[in-house]
């Protein structure tokens, strides 16, 4: 059951990307691929998507849906706040931070229910859903780009979630305890660097 999952989102991570590069420079497929260019172009967004899928899968249960399915729409809902031309300051040290937040929940993730672990992610999709839409390039279709930045969302959460399902059935009980301490150590680290040089 879990490997054909597994392999779906593998072959739409290596597959996506490329039909979308296919037709830039061309209305709304320049605005698709900006948009799903812009997460995987930017290391705290793949670390704080991936951590979302880690988390859910850590979690279990209704957090394998519950936390990416309120992730995606809170971000979706921040990016019109920043398409629009909505000023939230300082959101780039709000992301640094929820890289540290993310990193102590992936490392820590039995303090969370899936309420309390959707309300922190809702939360923190609130800056990189705004980051998405304040950087939308100009002339880019709104909707196209929002269409791409949420597929990059996705494949991005699969990675995690799968990661984290793969290092259960592979590694036993010691897989997801590597997954825990490494990944969450790694992820809140990068996040207190990006935090000392976003301050």
């Amino acid at each position: 059951m879990i490997r054909p999952i597994i392999a779906a989102l593998a072959s739409a991570v290596m597959l996506a990307p490329t039909a979308a590069l296919a037709h830039t420079g061309h209305g709304d497929a320049a605005g698709f691929t900006y948009g799903i260019a812009h997460p995987i172009s930017g290391i705290d967004h793949v670390l704080a998507m991936v951590s979302v899928g880690l988390l859910a899968a850590l979690i279990g249960g209704r957090a394998l849906w519950l936390l990416p399915l309120t992730f995606i729409s809170v971000m979706a809902g921040a990016a019109v706040l920043g398409m629009t031309g909505f000023d939230l300051p300082s959101f780039e040290v709000w992301i640094a931070g929820s890289l540290v937040a993310l990193g102590l929940a992936v490392a820590y993730p039995s303090h969370l229910s899936s309420l309390t672990g959707a309300g922190l992610i809702a939360v923190l999709a609130v800056f990189h859903g705004y980051a998405h839409g304040a950087e939308m390039p100009a002339g880019a279709s709104g909707l196209a780009y929002a269409a791409g930045f949420v597929m990059g969302t996705v494949l991005l959460i699969g990675i995690g979630t799968g990661a984290a399902l793969l290092a259960g059935i592979k590694g036993g009980q010691l897989g997801p305890r590597v997954l825990r301490g490494g990944g969450g150590a790694a992820i809140g680290l990068y996040g207190l660097a990006a935090l000392s040089v976003a301050l």
